[in-house]
This record gives C-alpha cells, structure tokens and sequence, in this order.
C-alpha cells in the first residue's frame, strides 16, 4: 500500500489525501478512520482499473466481447487445436450406416408424431368417409388424404434417420490438419467438446453430441437436428403435415354441416355422441398442427431463401459466405435441377461440392 501522504494514480483519476496528526486522542481515531476510507477507495480504484483492462475503455464505457468472439479469439492462438489430444475417429462399420439419436424425449416426441398421424387416419376414413354415401367423394378424399399423409410420414422418417451434416468426431489429429494443405491466410477451428475440425457455419449440438454443417436447429418432434443434409425432408415434413391438417379440418366441417342436415345415426358407423368427441379432437389436433406447421415451414423457407441459420439469425453471426440468389439457394437444399423429385422425400438433393474446412481471414 503506498504512503498516504503520496499521490494514487489508479485508471483516469488521481486522488491525493493529506492526513494531519492530531494533538488530541479523538485526533487519532479521526486520522484512522480517514486512513481506513483512503485505503478502500484505493483498493476500489485497483479493481476498477484491472475491470477497465480487461475489458477494454472506449468513450468511458466498458464493451465486453461476446462469448462467441472471446471463443473464435481462443481458437485462433496457434496452440489451440492440440491435435496431439485427440485420438483418430474410430472406423466406420456395417452397424453406423443408419443414423438415429438415442435421447428419450426426441424417441417419446417422434412416437407422439405417428400416433397422432394413425389418429387423423382413424377418424377421416372410419368416421367420415367409409359411412358416406357419395363413393366418389370418399375415394377422392381418402386417396388424397392417405397420400399426403404417407408422404408426412416418410419425410418424417428421412428427416430422422439422415445424417443432418455431422463432422467425423475426433478428425482433429495432426495427420488431418496436414492433409488440409492450409495456405497463408487460411486456418481451422477446432471443438473442444468432440475434438473435430469445424468446418464453416457448423455448430455443436448437445443433444446429437456432434458438430452439425449448417445446423438450424434440434428439433425433438424428427428427433434430430435440422442440418445440411436433412433441412429438405423436415421442409417437406412441415409441408405435408400442414396440408393433412387443413385437409381434415375442411372435411370435418363438411361432416358437421352433412349429419346437422340428416340423421347423425346414418351419418356415422359410431354413436352420435363418440362421433362428435373424435369429430372435435381431431378439429383440435387439426388447427394446432395447421398453424405450428405453417409458421414452421415459412421460418424455413424463408431460412432458406436468405441463406442463413437459425442459429446464426439467433447469434447475429457475422456472413463469412457468398452470397447467393434465392432460386439458387432453393436448389442448394432441394437439388439441381428443378423437378417434381423437390416434392419426393424419396430423392436424395445433390448439395455440391465445396472445401468447407478452411477459412479466409
């Protein structure tokens, strides 16, 4: 501590206390306490002048970096990757062809999917269309309805056991960094938590417990994050299960409107009273998918068409990649060319080729 009597210069200001001794015992207790006041306000100015190094001084205010820079400034030090730390990914076998997530709640919340799916059948075919009296009506509707929700179902099921885009786990060892064959000006990140090389706009997902190429985001309902190599089919998915909810909701409008003008006894196989409680559960599950769907599949597309995250809209991440047109961003996701196969969650999209390792800085 230095001496009272002498000027303190700690951050911007410099404050100088000049103690005088007393003649008297009150004198001395005075000159305590005032030493005791300049020593806290000393070791206040230390603190705030250490807070103002750490984080910076501009303009008088402090302009703390954000996690994600502090995180990109640690990845750049040269010593960061450690590529002695990481063992070599282990081989692939025949029982890794098939990619599935083991976490309970996406298991519960994909079952709920389909069952609610099976519901929808049950009552439109059992409830509304078998009992009408219009053949053409109900083999219209039940083949229009079945092959949308087939179509649901089997985006549904590629969007959950495709590989949204996860980098080898691992790969970060010194013979793959050499094998990039990096440039001046070009250097990799790496994540610590599954000790990969990152390429670029890929982020960690906690869930998958892999690095994910242009992950959106975890989606519980496919049981699966929303990446490169699956944002298609969860499109599609959205897509179907919004026209099968809208689909049943006209038909159950119609059914009201037919059995309020008839018998509700020759309206339905069921007693009135059943047919009216699946009649309104299935109005319910109708309207909250219609609008949970719908809202999702504008998000994406309209996702796709600016070529940008959710996760990169959330973080406010900073564009390092080329911009593209919306038409051209479309294909990236459903393939090139244009065809009926951008419908089909049966035809695999063809994203391109590109070098998504290395950055320019």
């Amino acid at each position: 501590m230095e001496d009272p009597a002498q000027p303190v210069t700690h951050g911007y200001y410099t404050k100088e206390i000049h103690l005088t001794e007393k003649k008297n015992r009150g004198g001395v207790e005075s000159g305590n306490r005032a030493a005791g006041q300049w020593r806290a306000a000393a070791r206040g100015a230390v603190r705030r002048a250490r807070r103002r190094r750490a984080c910076g001084w501009s303009h008088g205010r402090c302009r703390m970096k954000s996690p994600a820079h502090r995180t990109r400034d640690i990845e750049r030090q040269a010593g960061y990757l450690k590529p002695e730390h990481c063992a070599p990914p282990p081989p692939r076998t025949s029982s890794d062809t098939m990619w599935f997530i083991r976490d309970g709640c996406g298991i519960v919340c994909g079952i709920i999917t389909w069952l609610l799916v099976f519901y929808a059948e049950f009552v439109v075919v059992f409830v509304m269309l078998l009992p009408a009296k219009n053949v053409v009506y109900s083999l219209f509707n039940g083949v229009l309805f079945n092959g949308l929700a087939f179509l649901a179902l089997a985006s549904h099921a590629r969007a959950m056991c495709t590989d949204p885009g996860a980098v080898p786990k691992g790969n970060a060892t010194k013979e793959f960094i050499e094998s990039l064959q990096l440039k001046p000006g070009q250097v990799v990140y790496k994540c610590p938590k599954c000790c990969s090389i990152k390429p670029d706009r890929a982020h960690h997902c906690s869930v998958c417990k892999r690095c994910i190429k242009k992950m959106d985001h975890h989606c519980p309902w496919v049981n699966n994050c929303v990446g490169e190599n699956n944002q298609k089919y969860f499109v599609l998915f959205t897509m179907y299960i919004a026209l099968i909810s809208f689909h049943a909701l006209v038909m159950v409008a119609f059914h009201f409107v037919l059995c309020f003008e008839e018998d509700w006894t020759k309206c339905s196989n069921f007693s009135p009273p059943a047919t009216v409680i699946l009649l309104i559960l299935l109005c319910f599950e109708g309207l909250l998918f219609l609008i949970f769907t719908a809202v999702m599949f504008g998000t994406q597309v309209h996702s796709i068409c600016t070529d940008e995250t959710g996760i990169e809209q959330l973080k406010k991440e900073e564009r390092r990649w080329a911009k593209k047109s919306k038409w051209m961003n479309m294909k990236v996701v459903f393939g090139h060319p244009f065809s009926v196969a951008w419908l089909s969650p049966f035809a695999t999209p063809d994203h391109g080729k590109a070098d998504v390792y290395q950055y320019i800085v």
